[in-house]
């Protein structure tokens, strides 16, 4: 963990100002406070003694992270004149740690509340006093930008690994463990085996028709077909043609016999999607095939007998339409034997990542594309993992599918990448600072390595920094002029 903080280019600018200016120093905590002891060492060591003061402050800052997913930089009030500017990395899933460094804001002598942290005398006091930089409160904000910048890079530098999974299950449809995908498995594993009416519950995009293939599929009608009808997709006289066919003459251009959906699904499933849509009309003739097995085709005098397992699905609450008379309670009682009710995106946020990489190697392969599928960065995942997703695993899934197409050949879908629309929502002000920094400093190497004609010992000479830092910065810019 310290290694990689400590030979990151970004970090070493942020270090190298916050020294020069202050005579501070950068320091890297793990989510729990373990860590604070890397106290600023600039403080000539004397400070490293208030570690278990800082650790407990620390800690609560770790705390209000995983409740509240705090971003950017924040001020902590430590013991006494003592405060943390601090700023999170979080990590795939949760808090990694936070980068933060110590300041004294308040000059003259040393409180007795640091005095008794310390445990030393008054005359230990006073030299340890003289030794200490203060930041006055307009270079504070300052101080909080640098951190921040430092625990963007720790972010963007974490390893995008997905812990496998140990949970198993015989649904290669559904992707993901969190706790309401587990229920959700647990029920399917009951209700592949039954012949009975299915009820699937959820938002638009949370995956319905992956439930109802599943249920199809890994049940005793798998080798029967398996049809689709979403039941807001046209009007009632188009949708009932749909659903039970049709005889010749029966309307205009009705030319011959058509056999509707439930025809074709005979011996099958089908899954009726947003049945809350249909028409009062159309409630019936389908409470009809529910109860009985036989329907009218449009224009026909002879029932139609078939044998269909019916899995209907809807966003809305079919129940409460059933208390204001917008659904039939007959056909809801019909339809609502067995209930499944799919969590949106939002309720299983550990699956984001997991689902991110599915969607990655299945769209690579859909492309037939020979090289191996990029990588997803750990920036590209953070902002993934903390947008809400209003259109569920519909909209992750076109967001990764656009990552990709734009990604071209690179081999590491970023941050970058992810749109400004998914992005903008968990973008803090100060990153947009930096990376406004980031191309300004970018444009001053490049021009100054430019001028000469790609000497970066006379480019560093006129932009007053050494070789080793503006190589460093090349690096981590991806200027790779000069020599």
């Amino acid at each position: 963990m310290a290694l990689t903080f400590d030979t990151l280019p970004e970090v070493a600018l942020a270090r190298d100002l916050v020294r020069g200016w202050w005579g501070l120093d950068i320091g890297l905590s793990d989510a729990k406070g373990g860590g604070a002891d890397r106290v600023a060492t600039t403080l000539r060591d004397q400070l490293h003694v208030l570690a278990p003061k800082l650790q407990a402050t620390v800690t609560e800052f770790a705390a209000q992270l995983g409740k509240g997913r705090l971003r950017g930089a924040h001020v902590l009030t430590g013991p006494s004149e003592l405060f943390l500017v601090a700023a999170p990395v979080f990590g795939t899933s949760s808090v990694y740690g936070m980068v933060y460094t110590s300041i004294f804001r308040r000059e003259g002598d040393v409180a007795p509340g640091v005095l008794a942290a310390i445990g030393c005398t008054p005359e230990e006091a006073r030299a340890i006093a003289d030794s200490i930089p203060y930041v006055i409160e307009s270079d504070i904000a300052r101080v909080k930008d640098l951190v921040a910048g430092a625990a963007a890079a720790v972010e963007r530098a974490l390893p995008a690994d997905v812990m496998p999974t140990t949970f198993i299950h015989p649904f290669d449809e559904i992707v993901g463990d969190a706790p309401a995908v587990r229920d959700v498995v647990k029920l399917l594993t009951k209700v592949v085996k039954s012949e009975a009416t299915v009820l699937v519950h959820g938002e638009s995009g949370t995956g319905k028709e992956l439930i109802a293939r599943a249920i199809h599929y890994h049940g005793p009608r798998a080798k029967k077909p398996f049809v689709v009808q979403n039941c807001s997709a046209f009007n009632d006289n188009l949708l009932e043609s749909a659903l039970f066919g049709h005889v010749r003459g029966a309307f205009t251009g009705a030319v011959k016999d058509q056999p509707g959906l439930f025809q074709v699904a005979d011996g099958g499933t089908f899954f009726l999607d947003e049945i809350g849509d249909m028409s009062a009309a159309l409630q019936v003739k389908l409470l009809r095939v529910l109860q009985e097995g036989t329907f009218m085709p449009v224009g026909g005098t002879k029932p139609v007998r078939v044998d269909v397992r019916i899995v209907a699905a809807s966003h809305k609450d079919l129940a409460n339409m059933v208390a204001h008379k917008q659904f039939r309670e007959d056909l809801f009682y019909r339809v609502n034997v067995l209930k499944i009710t799919v969590p949106p995106l939002r309720e299983r946020v550990a699956d984001i990542p997991r689902l991110a990489q599915h969607f990655v190697a299945k769209h690579w392969k859909a492309h037939k594309q020979e090289r191996p599928a990029p990588m997803l960065s750990q920036s590209a995942l953070a902002r993934l993992v903390a947008y809400p997703w209003p259109g569920n695993i519909r909209e992750l899934e076109n967001e990764i599918e656009r990552m990709l197409v734009l990604a071209g050949d690179a081999t590491e879908l970023t941050g970058s990448m992810v749109s400004t629309r998914v992005a903008g929502m968990v973008a803090a002000p100060a990153k947009a600072l930096r990376d406004a920094l980031s191309t300004a400093e970018a444009e001053a190497m490049s021009q100054a390595v430019g001028r000469h004609l790609g000497d970066r010992d006379g480019a560093a000479a006129d932009l007053g920094i050494s070789r080793a830092y503006l190589d460093a910065r090349c690096a981590a810019l991806g200027l790779e002029t000069g020599k």
